[in-house]
């Protein structure tokens, strides 16, 4: 077929795919549903081609009904392809299938039919009419008669959903705590989901930050009582500058690192155990008021607790499940 401008445009808004791979569809097409389906069979050499490329941009949904939930985000390169509706209308489709079919696992979901193959198969080709790399990812679900489902300002990159124990008429509670947890981002429900090895590593590494803490502080004292600043000496880089600037000498200089040395080592080995553990105790337990979703300060009340906050609707209400799902970095 004769190709235009307007017609590559139009294919690009339909599928997504490059202007290059548009004009290329057409150029070898009768038709503009040729065209799809030119771009629609080079999904597999496509998706093995990009298949160590990163797809960190997306599409995350969230549905609840039936009593079951799912969260699940189908993973592309870039947000233009992510924000086309067709993807979008993908990922929907996907979820409503997994949803219905009450799937506990990805792979379960991968296998539903879909078109003339399963999902997966779906997901391949989407890849040959984008040009880019796609996967599902972050596939979690909820069973339970009483979910709450949040969609981070509908902009499809962030998704959590809850489980109350008992039914509440008022929906917008369940939807409070959904926002809760996408903006505090809690480990688990109340500290008896927190895992040992993450209580274990949190204490050891707040072991070892209060060392290091109280190590500064007796370098610091005896820095300024030697009559210096500990602001010109905080680094190798800081050092050299401030000599450039006449701010220090090189014997001072020589004479703070020895200063340095000395108190750290003196320090280290004479370190109050005791104390040190009661503080690295103090910092487990300021992560567990803050990482715990129930003893979280309630986002819309921070005179509240989150458990204060259901309680204050239904003494029993409590939170038996939750997940949340991000593409990004946090």
């Amino acid at each position: 077929m004769e190709v235009t401008m307007n017609d590559i445009k139009k294919l690009r808004e339909m599928t997504g795919a490059g202007l290059a791979d548009c004009k290329k569809a057409l150029a070898e097409s009768e038709d503009m549903d040729g065209a799809v389906a030119y771009l629609r069979k080079k999904g597999q050499a496509v998706a093995a081609k990009r298949s160590d490329r990163e797809a960190s941009e997306g599409c995350v949904l969230v549905k609840a009904e039936n009593g079951f939930g799912a969260i699940i985000a189908l993973k592309c390169e870039t947000d233009f392809v992510a924000n086309n509706a067709d993807f979008v209308a993908l990922t929907q489709t996907i979820l409503d299938a997994a949803v219905a079919n009450k799937c506990k696992t990805l792979d379960e979901v991968k296998a539903l039919p879909m078109g003339n193959g399963t999902i997966q198969d779906a997901v391949t080709e989407r890849s040959g009419i984008t040009g880019e790399k796609m996967e599902l990812d972050g596939y979690n679900v909820i069973e339970s008669e009483f979910i709450a489902t949040y969609n981070h300002m509908g902009r499809n990159s962030l998704c959590t959903m809850l489980a109350l124990n008992k039914a509440i008429e008022d929906a917008t509670v369940g939807k409070n705590i959904a926002m809760q947890i996408a903006s505090a981002a809690p480990v688990a429900i109340d500290e008896s989901g927190v895992p040992q090895s993450v209580k274990d590593n949190e204490v050891a590494v707040a072991i070892e930050k209060t060392k290091a803490e109280q190590v500064q502080k007796a370098v610091e004292a005896a820095i300024k009582k030697a009559g210096y600043n500990p602001a010109h000496f905080d680094s190798e880089d800081h050092m050299e500058s401030n000599q450039g600037k006449g701010w220090i000498t090189a014997e001072d200089v020589v004479k703070v690192k020895e200063i340095i040395a000395t108190v750290s080592a003196e320090k280290a080995a004479n370190l109050n155990e005791q104390m040190i553990k009661n503080i690295a105790m103090g910092r487990l337990n300021k992560f567990l008021k803050e990482s715990c979703l129930l003893s979280q300060e309630y986002i819309w009340d921070k005179s509240m607790t989150v458990a204060s906050y259901l309680q204050s609707i239904d003494k029993d209400l409590t939170i038996t499940d939750f997940k949340r799902f991000t593409l990004r970095s946090e």
